[in-house]
């Protein structure tokens, strides 16, 4: 029984239902720390003595081992403070939103080199130097010839790769000129809609 105040009437303590959803909570936070590099994890404000718990658990491929090794880590992580769990919750939900933007940004990257080397990919290549008068033209239309050429003789995709890294930093160097630079975006037009 968890026992009433007897002037407020208030109970002593969580119930067995809160009590469980905050177990399954903490169980949660676990299995996503297991999934992280150690990279990812290195950036999480996360307690010395948890990290050895959490490094076991990534080790184990047996489901049963791991399911276990899951709800040992969550016991240990329990016997933490609140408000350590909630910093590792808040540095997660940052690095989360952060790696949303990343992927999005790459998912342009590659739609955009899809459709270089697409049917349209003269049209795009235009609409692209236009939105980006700095890009080396060279280069990229080069590296989209490089991309064709790989493809008949089923050549490794090195120029593939290297077309994407060349986007990508294209893109990203539109992105800060068009925060940095009111006057260019009027002059290129379409910068903000590419």
């Amino acid at each position: 029984m968890r026992g009433r105040d007897d002037e407020t009437g208030e109970f002593f303590s969580p119930s067995r239902s809160q009590q469980r959803r905050a177990a399954l909570d903490v169980l949660e936070l676990g299995e996503q720390l297991a999934a992280l590099s150690a990279a990812q994890l290195a950036k999480l404000p996360i307690p010395d003595e948890l990290m050895p718990h959490i490094r076991e658990t990534q080790r184990i491929t047996s489901y049963g081992a791991r399911k276990r090794q899951l709800a040992f880590l969550a016991k240990q992580m329990r016997r933490q403070d609140d408000e350590a769990l909630d910093a590792i919750r808040d540095a997660m939900s940052k690095d989360g939103d952060a790696t949303r933007r990343e992927t999005a940004a790459m998912h342009r990257v590659e739609a955009l080199r899809d459709t270089l080397l697409g049917e349209d990919g003269d049209a795009a290549m235009t609409d692209l130097l236009a939105a980006h008068p700095d890009a080396d033209r060279q280069k990229l239309r080069q590296l989209v010839r490089n991309v064709h050429e790989e493809r008949k003789r089923n050549k490794p995709p090195r120029a593939f790769r290297e077309l994407f890294r060349e986007l990508r930093e294209l893109m990203a160097q539109g992105e800060d000129a068009s925060g940095d630079d009111a006057d260019d975006s009027l002059d290129d037009g379409d910068e903000d809609h590419g």
